[in-house]
């Protein structure tokens, strides 16, 4: 396994920029996310660090030694791509021995055999290596996709949202295998996702990209606990964030178009105006609460339930937990928890 850096990459297709100088560095073992929506440029950073594209610019730095000029072959990763990319007329055997068949290699027949065997029964699969992959299910062939990337041992697992494809709860029960399985290996991973679940879930760090540049580097709790703008803390947390326009007077954090008013600690440095971003979790049901709100909507959603309250022309998003007897057009009382506010300038920069 292999330290990989990327260092002030630009890649450019015609007029699109689809990496703007991106750098960023993974550590030997680590789990590194790279999260972002579509047309981010994940996938276009993937291809470089393979080296099935050429960048404009910048270094592609393994071990300290810089690549830029290695074949894909050289330069020994293994990719997983959303598509199985598996032989549908071979056995799940002999999809799983074939990248140890390369004249490169010279691995014996005994050799691979006991490598197939080993990874096979790590994914669970071995009962399968005698069936066709045609006849597999989604599950079950990306754990043959998955296992012809580990056969190898390569030093860079580069893996491009393998688990998209599949129903949610199969998802849940891959990733945690794939994280458990990467923790047992020790393998040096770069993950590609859009799924901020699975991101903050998988990752030792992520890496938040957004058209091109790289916005953020953080472990989960900092990208989701201290994002660095508005663009992360919307990327992040479900529900999603509440983001309101507020001015500052007289030590006192008045909410535009609201009646949400909460002092400030007189310490604190911030413009007059900005914008206040509060997690629904900090949104806090109670009799005794100084904030007072509609119901105006619930979504139940089994463990909890979303609750959509108006102060004003604001609405703002809370969690209770369970199922809950809130109707529409209740008043309820709540609180905001003063110490987990985050505050943005009017560009969408933490402050």
């Amino acid at each position: 396994m292999s330290n990989v850096a990327l260092e002030h990459i630009t890649k450019r297709f015609k007029d699109v920029t689809a990496l703007d100088d991106v750098s960023f560095s993974i550590a030997h073992g680590e789990f590194f996310v790279l999260l972002g929506p579509t047309g981010a440029g994940k996938t276009t950073t993937l291809r470089v660090i393979a080296g099935l594209e050429k960048q404009d610019r910048g270094d592609v730095i393994f071990d300290g030694v810089n690549v830029n000029k290695y074949t894909p072959a050289d330069r020994d990763v293994a990719f997983v791509f959303q598509q199985y990319s598996l032989y549908p007329t071979r056995t799940v055997y002999e999809n799983l021995a074939f990248p140890l068949q390369s004249p490169l290699r010279k691995w014996p027949k005994e050799r691979i055999d006991q490598r197939v065997k080993e990874v096979a029964e790590k994914l669970r699969i071995a009962h399968l290596l005698n069936r066709k992959t045609a006849n597999l299910s989604g599950g079950e062939m990306q754990r043959v996709s998955l296992g012809r990337a580990l056969v190898r041992s390569p030093r860079l697992f580069l893996m491009d949202e393998p688990l998209s494809n599949l129903d949610a709860k199969l998802r849940e029960a891959l990733r945690i295998e794939l994280q458990h399985l990467q923790k047992t290996e020790g393998s040096t991973t770069l993950f590609v996702t859009h799924d901020q679940i699975e991101a903050l879930t998988m990752a030792d760090r992520i890496a938040v990209l957004n058209q091109g540049r790289i916005v953020q580097i953080g472990t989960p709790y900092d990208i989701y606990d201290r994002p660095a703008t508005t663009f992360v803390a919307q990327l992040v947390g479900i529900p999603r964030i509440n983001l309101l326009p507020a001015v500052r007077e007289n030590g006192t954090l008045n909410v535009e178009r609201s009646t949400i008013r909460l002092a400030l600690p007189p310490d604190l440095n911030i413009p007059q105006r900005f914008l206040l971003g509060v997690r629904p979790e900090d949104v806090r049901l109670a009799a005794d609460g100084d904030l007072r709100g509609e119901v105006v909507l619930t979504e139940p959603l089994g463990v909890e339930t979303v609750i959509h309250i108006r102060s004003g022309q604001q609405t703002l998003l809370s969690i209770v937990p369970g199922i809950t007897d809130l109707r529409i057009g209740d008043v309820i009382a709540y609180s905001i928890v003063r110490e987990r506010l985050h505050f943005f300038n009017l560009d969408g920069v933490r402050l």
